[in-house]
């Protein structure tokens, strides 16, 4: 009985010792805190390409790891920060930026939105000159004028009495 009680936990140390060995190992991180922080800085101006609207900094995708281990060997390679910038977007264009630069390929991207709000204000400028034309103005003629004061003032005289 003793027997197979250890076994049984020498079986059940085992399996949770090698659960263990399988799980990820941690990110490595830069021995000096000043490449860290430099990588942290780079890192939120970039955009994951895995998740999108997460930063490169606060993603935990592999490919975003390896991104950052590839920006804190530039770093120690001693490169600077716009040559790690161009790096990153010859390698996989101006959507790894956040705020890509203005250029001709990029001009949709800055001035889009204001086309199209533009256009939207334009449309309905013509939209609503267009449907005041189409209703009729019509003018009073002196008789209804006089019939309108006339029942203007009965109703005044009508809610003073009461």
């Amino acid at each position: 009985m003793l027997r197979k009680t250890l076994q049984s936990l020498l079986l059940i140390f085992t399996l949770l010792c090698s659960i263990s060995t399988s799980a990820k190992d941690a990110v490595p991180l830069a021995d000096d805190p000043v490449i860290e922080q430099r990588l942290i800085v780079i890192s939120e101006e970039m955009r994951c390409l895995v998740c999108q609207n997460e930063s490169l900094a606060g993603s935990r995708s592999d490919l975003a790891n390896d991104l950052r281990r590839e920006i804190r060997i530039l770093i120690t390679e001693g490169k600077t920060d716009e040559q790690i910038r161009n790096f990153m977007v010859e390698r996989y264009g101006d959507f790894v930026l956040y705020r890509p630069p203005i250029k001709p390929i990029t001009w949709l991207l800055w001035i889009g939105p204001f086309v199209i709000l533009l256009a939207g204000i334009i449309g309905l400028m013509v939209y609503l000159r267009r449907r005041n034309q189409a209703v009729p103005s019509t003018t009073l003629s002196e008789a209804d004028n006089r019939r309108i004061d006339a029942l203007l003032q009965d109703a005044k005289s009508s809610s003073i009495e009461k």
